[in-house]
């Protein structure tokens, strides 16, 4: 979610060939079963926090051993480098937000998504309740901290003209993502526009004071947020592999689902930067209420809609983040995409 930028670097070929031979297949190791397990690298988005509690739980509970895989779970620095990582064969697989996938494919990287998880965008202007606003109208003559350049702030003005307000209404202070936290609580800004999921839990927790939240998708404007990514190379290469990471995953996120308090749980330790338990509890919480669109209701984690994508390819397109709206099959593989 911490897209820095949406201007991606395409590496250039002898790079990624590099970087491929060296990122690529780590080996096997044996389970505690006596199974052998390919070693698999993922890269998140950013540092562990409520959002990812699916993969720790997923490797607690041993499903992705079952599925043959003995997963690595990596920090990330932000959607944009997790992208490029992956592109390059450095990472086996991305966890990193749709828009940094469209620019880096955009310009040329061979990367594709294999599923979608988080369909309904977390985007949204976050502050205290106390600031009362309650639609977007309220907005109005408020200053709202943003990051300039990542997709939401791509998006901001399409949020504001779908509800009846111009870019002039509402004064923006512009700052890195940590900076606009500190904004809010220090009341330099009236709120901010970030992930549902992830800032508003932690500046409710750090401040004492609750938050509230006005969501892109409540206001009618959504678009696909993070998913999982793989390289081409990778992709042509093992696609066997492709097609376990992805079962495993889905079917990580739905056992999560049903056992929220045990996700949560499966965090302990996952870093130094891990938010305390109540702010990834309620970072989990919210995550949970993002994996479907209205066409994927009762569908498993991970699939998507041809028609999803296009609308989300649509915006994208409209906002400047990609020159040229391209079919979905450029962006994503529903080949091995999760099914069912």
């Amino acid at each position: 979610m911490k897209l820095r930028i949406l201007a991606v670097s395409v590496l250039v070929p002898a790079m990624a060939l590099a970087a491929a031979a060296c990122g690529g297949d780590s080996g096997e190791t044996t389970g505690a079963s006596g199974k052998k397990l390919k070693k698999v690298t993922l890269t998140l988005n950013w540092y562990p926090y409520g959002e990812h509690a699916p993969f720790y739980y997923g490797k607690k509970k041993g499903i992705y051993e079952k599925h043959g895989i003995d997963l690595e779970i990596k920090a990330g620095q932000g959607s944009q480098k997790t992208v490029q990582a992956t592109g390059a064969g450095q990472t086996d697989f991305g966890w990193a937000d749709t828009p940094a996938l469209l620019a880096a494919v955009d310009k040329g990287m061979p990367i594709k998504s294999i599923g979608v998880f988080l369909q309904t965008t977390p985007a949204s202007v976050q502050a205290f309740s106390s600031k009362n606003l309650k639609a977007p109208a309220d907005l109005k003559g408020k200053k709202i901290a943003i990051t300039a350049g990542d997709a939401l702030s791509r998006t901001f003005p399409v949020f504001l003209k779908k509800n009846g307000l111009s870019e002039s209404d509402v004064p923006l202070q512009n700052t890195d993502p940590a900076g606009k936290i500190a904004a809010v609580i220090s009341g330099k800004a009236d709120g901010l526009v970030g992930f549902a999921n992830d800032q508003g839990p932690t500046v409710a927790n750090k401040s004492g004071k609750p938050v509230s939240y006005l969501r892109y998708s409540d206001f009618g404007v959504n678009f696909f947020s993070n998913g999982l990514l793989v390289g081409e190379r990778k992709l042509k290469s093992d696609k066997d592999l492709v097609k376990d990471m992805v079962a495993a995953t889905s079917e990580a996120w739905t056992a999560a689902e049903a056992d929220p308090a045990g996700a949560v749980a499966s965090m302990a330790g996952a870093s130094e930067q891990l938010p305390p338990t109540p702010v990834v509890a309620e970072q989990f919480k919210t995550t949970l209420t993002l994996l479907h669109t209205q066409a994927t209701q009762g569908k498993a984690p991970g699939v998507n809609t041809e028609d999803d994508w296009k609308q989300t390819i649509t915006l994208f397109q409209q906002t400047g983040v990609i020159g040229k709206a391209e079919a979905p099959s450029t962006y994503w593989s529903p080949q091995l995409a999760a099914q069912g």
